[in-house]
């Protein structure tokens, strides 16, 4: 059955309350969320003009113009004379309600409250300031995804400073890619962080950044690793009672965020985010579709390299708890996250598509261990969750949960197709195109098209689309990166398919999609059938060429004991040539102990690609684990 989830008859959320007002204000009868989108993307600026006064943003100036419209999409401009700050609006909150809990892979848990909260960023920002931070300046930061990371955020947009975040499992060369574009005034970073039940030291990797870098450091002593020469100790600059400067007030398209590409193409692009674009699109995403108030806590799995954190730390604007983990999601069992759910009441449980796949693959069944009362929404993002992990959901974790797709990315640190609590969830859909986002699918002629996959597209500017990337002065970069494709249109780089639900199927990069034959294959389709056999872990699907055309070549790893013999390659095959199509069939199938991946969990096909067809790697380090790529280039071999 195709139909997983609906919302109860007399559901209330935010968003019927903001369909009723829509109708009251503008005579309209807009009677379901799909007229609702229709007409927000119609008219785009009364939407975003009204979705402004329903935010309830702090703002010393509120806009007296919604759109001044540019030569091209990209030289659009929001709101361009408002002014506010970032960090005021996620402190609007200074009560004793918990704002962060934060729990840790060994057990650990600590709590701050909206008051505390403040109270330390307002502290920190002192000490920042005193340190000569100010308005433009990057802070750059080397940090898990704990309390210390979201204070220092906090003071840093506070001056109208800008934030920019890599994980500490980075290696040197990655975090230098990133960091030596922006030039960072101060580098912010912990001394170690724990992993399956390890502590592991980064304080000589801090050292030799800092030196390449140049400037301040200041170090959060949290596992007592160690010490890096002249930094500046975290618990010495948190204890400033002094009255804290006023928020310093930007322009809504002053940056705020510096967001980095994966950079497995090439080397990191520096997405520049502006102040209001990303905070009214983050309440949006968190009020409208994700019906996120004070009551709920919400919960990410998220490191500080990808977007993700960015988008869970604003549900501070909405006055949530947020839940932070730092660790391996499976120590020191399958079922630790879910362990964790159940324990601190989240409502709202984010995480990657892959996560679900490997508690399933683990043979966990949270729905047998634990309550999950809080429960009623669980968001997957990162890659396409398999029509199999939407029943694992259901059977597996909790039977009457609202499973939310949802997609986007670093370019927008936000979402084109998100969830919907008015709408039902149907298996391996995509709920629903974002309100205020003209999002559409079109084929290789700029035609609009539905029930076959072509390009995802953004036909209207929006106002979460990057202000600009850093040193492309002529905007040549921004440009060739959205726009190159069709004229004046976002093209996002997803194959996807609008489907007769209004929903949506993602089934890949489109720089990643398979053409044997002249035909078009989303690597999804074939994931789908291979990782459901239950030997294998992992897949990776590429094109070779081959003979002037392109074949299909899969590399598979397997369960600890399992090979790759004779029958699971005609198992494989057979599978995806009776559950897909024989255009999907492998030419070749090999077992390899590790896919490559990205630092946010990501699998990279480009990177296998290259080194099957005996291209130049652009940017190994920008994987979490470049060591399997050797394994890969051993395997060229029997490919030739």
């Amino acid at each position: 059955m195709n139909l997983l989830w609906s919302p109860t008859t007399n559901c209330e959320s935010a968003l019927n309350q903001v369909l009723r007002e829509i109708n009251a204000q503008f005579n309209l009868e807009l009677n379901d969320y799909h007229s609702l989108w229709k007409w927000s993307t119609e008219d785009v600026e009364r939407f975003w003009a009204f979705w402004w006064q329903q935010a309830d943003l702090i703002a010393s100036k509120q806009p007296d113009e919604t759109l001044r419209v540019g030569c091209s999409f990209e030289k659009d401009s929001w709101f361009p004379n408002a002014k506010l700050n970032f960090a005021e609006n996620l402190l609007r909150f200074r009560d004793g309600q918990p704002a962060i809990i934060f729990r840790g892979e060994d057990g650990s848990r600590e709590e701050l409250s909206y008051k505390e909260l403040f109270d330390l960023s307002a502290s920190f920002t002192n000490e920042l300031q005193a340190l000569g931070i100010k308005a433009g300046d990057r802070v750059a930061a080397l940090m898990p995804n704990r309390p210390e990371t979201v204070v220092a955020m906090l003071a840093t947009t506070w001056l109208g400073a800008i934030w920019s975040s890599c994980s500490p499992d980075f290696g040197i060369d990655g975090i230098l890619e990133r960091f030596e574009q922006i030039e960072p005034s101060i580098l912010i970073a912990v001394d170690g962080y724990q992993f399956k039940g390890r502590t592991i030291s980064i304080c000589q990797k801090v050292e030799s950044i800092k030196n390449k870098l140049n400037c301040h450091s200041i170090m959060v002593n949290w596992q007592k690793c160690g010490q890096v020469s002249e930094a500046i100790s975290w618990t010495t600059l948190t204890k400033n009672k002094n009255p804290p400067p006023d928020f310093y007030q930007l322009g809504f398209n002053d940056p705020v965020y510096i967001l980095f590409s994966s950079g497995t193409t090439g080397k990191p692009k520096c997405i520049v985010h502006g102040v209001g674009g990303t905070l009214l699109q983050h309440l949006k995403e968190h009020r409208l579709h994700t019906d996120i108030s004070r009551k709920d806590v919400l919960f990410y799995f998220t490191t500080c390299g990808w977007m993700m954190w960015n988008w869970l730390v604003s549900g501070l604007a909405s006055g949530c708890t947020l839940l932070l983990f730092d660790g391996n999601p499976f120590f020191p069992q399958a079922n630790a996250l879910m362990k964790i759910a159940d324990e601190e009441g989240i409502s709202v449980f984010g995480t990657s598509a892959k996560y679900l796949s490997a508690l399933q693959k683990e043979g966990a069944r949270p729905i047998k261990e634990f309550s999950l009362s809080s429960l009623r929404t669980i968001l997957s993002t990162g890659s396409p969750l398999a029509p199999e992990s939407f029943n694992y959901v259901y059977e597996g974790i909790k039977a009457n949960v609202q499973l939310s797709s949802i997609s986007g990315g670093t370019d927008i640190v936000s979402c084109f197709v998100l969830g919907c609590p008015i709408l039902p969830v149907h298996r391996g859909e995509l709920q629903c195109r974002g309100l205020g986002m003209a999002v559409d699918v079109w084929n290789d002629n700029g035609e609009s098209i539905r029930n076959e996959p072509g390009e995802l597209v953004c036909t209207k500017s929006f106002p979460s689309k990057p202000i600009y990337f850093w040193n492309d002065p002529d905007g040549s970069r921004y440009h060739n990166t959205y726009f190159d494709r069709f004229e004046n249109v976002w093209c996002h780089g997803d194959w996807a398919e609008l489907t007769d639900n209004d929903g949506l199927i993602i089934t890949g990069r489109s720089d990643a999609l398979l053409n044997p034959g002249g035909v078009r294959i989303g690597t999804a389709e074939i994931y789908r059938q291979v990782e459901r056999i239950p030997e294998i872990v992992e897949s990776i699907a590429v094109g070779q060429d081959w003979q002037g055309d392109v074949r299909i070549v899969l590399f598979v790893m397997l369960k600890e004991g399992e090979i790759l013999s004779e029958s699971l390659q005609n198992d494989i095959k057979l599978s995806i040539r009776n559950n897909a199509s024989p255009r999907h069939v492998p030419a070749i199938i090999l077992q390899v102990k590790d896919i490559p991946r990205t630092r946010s969990g990501k699998i990279t096909e480009l990177t296998v690609r290259d080194i099957i067809n005996n291209r130049p790697l652009a940017n190994t380090e920008a994987l979490a684990n470049p060591e399997v790529l050797d394994e890969f280039k051993d395997r060229t071999e029997l490919l030739r």
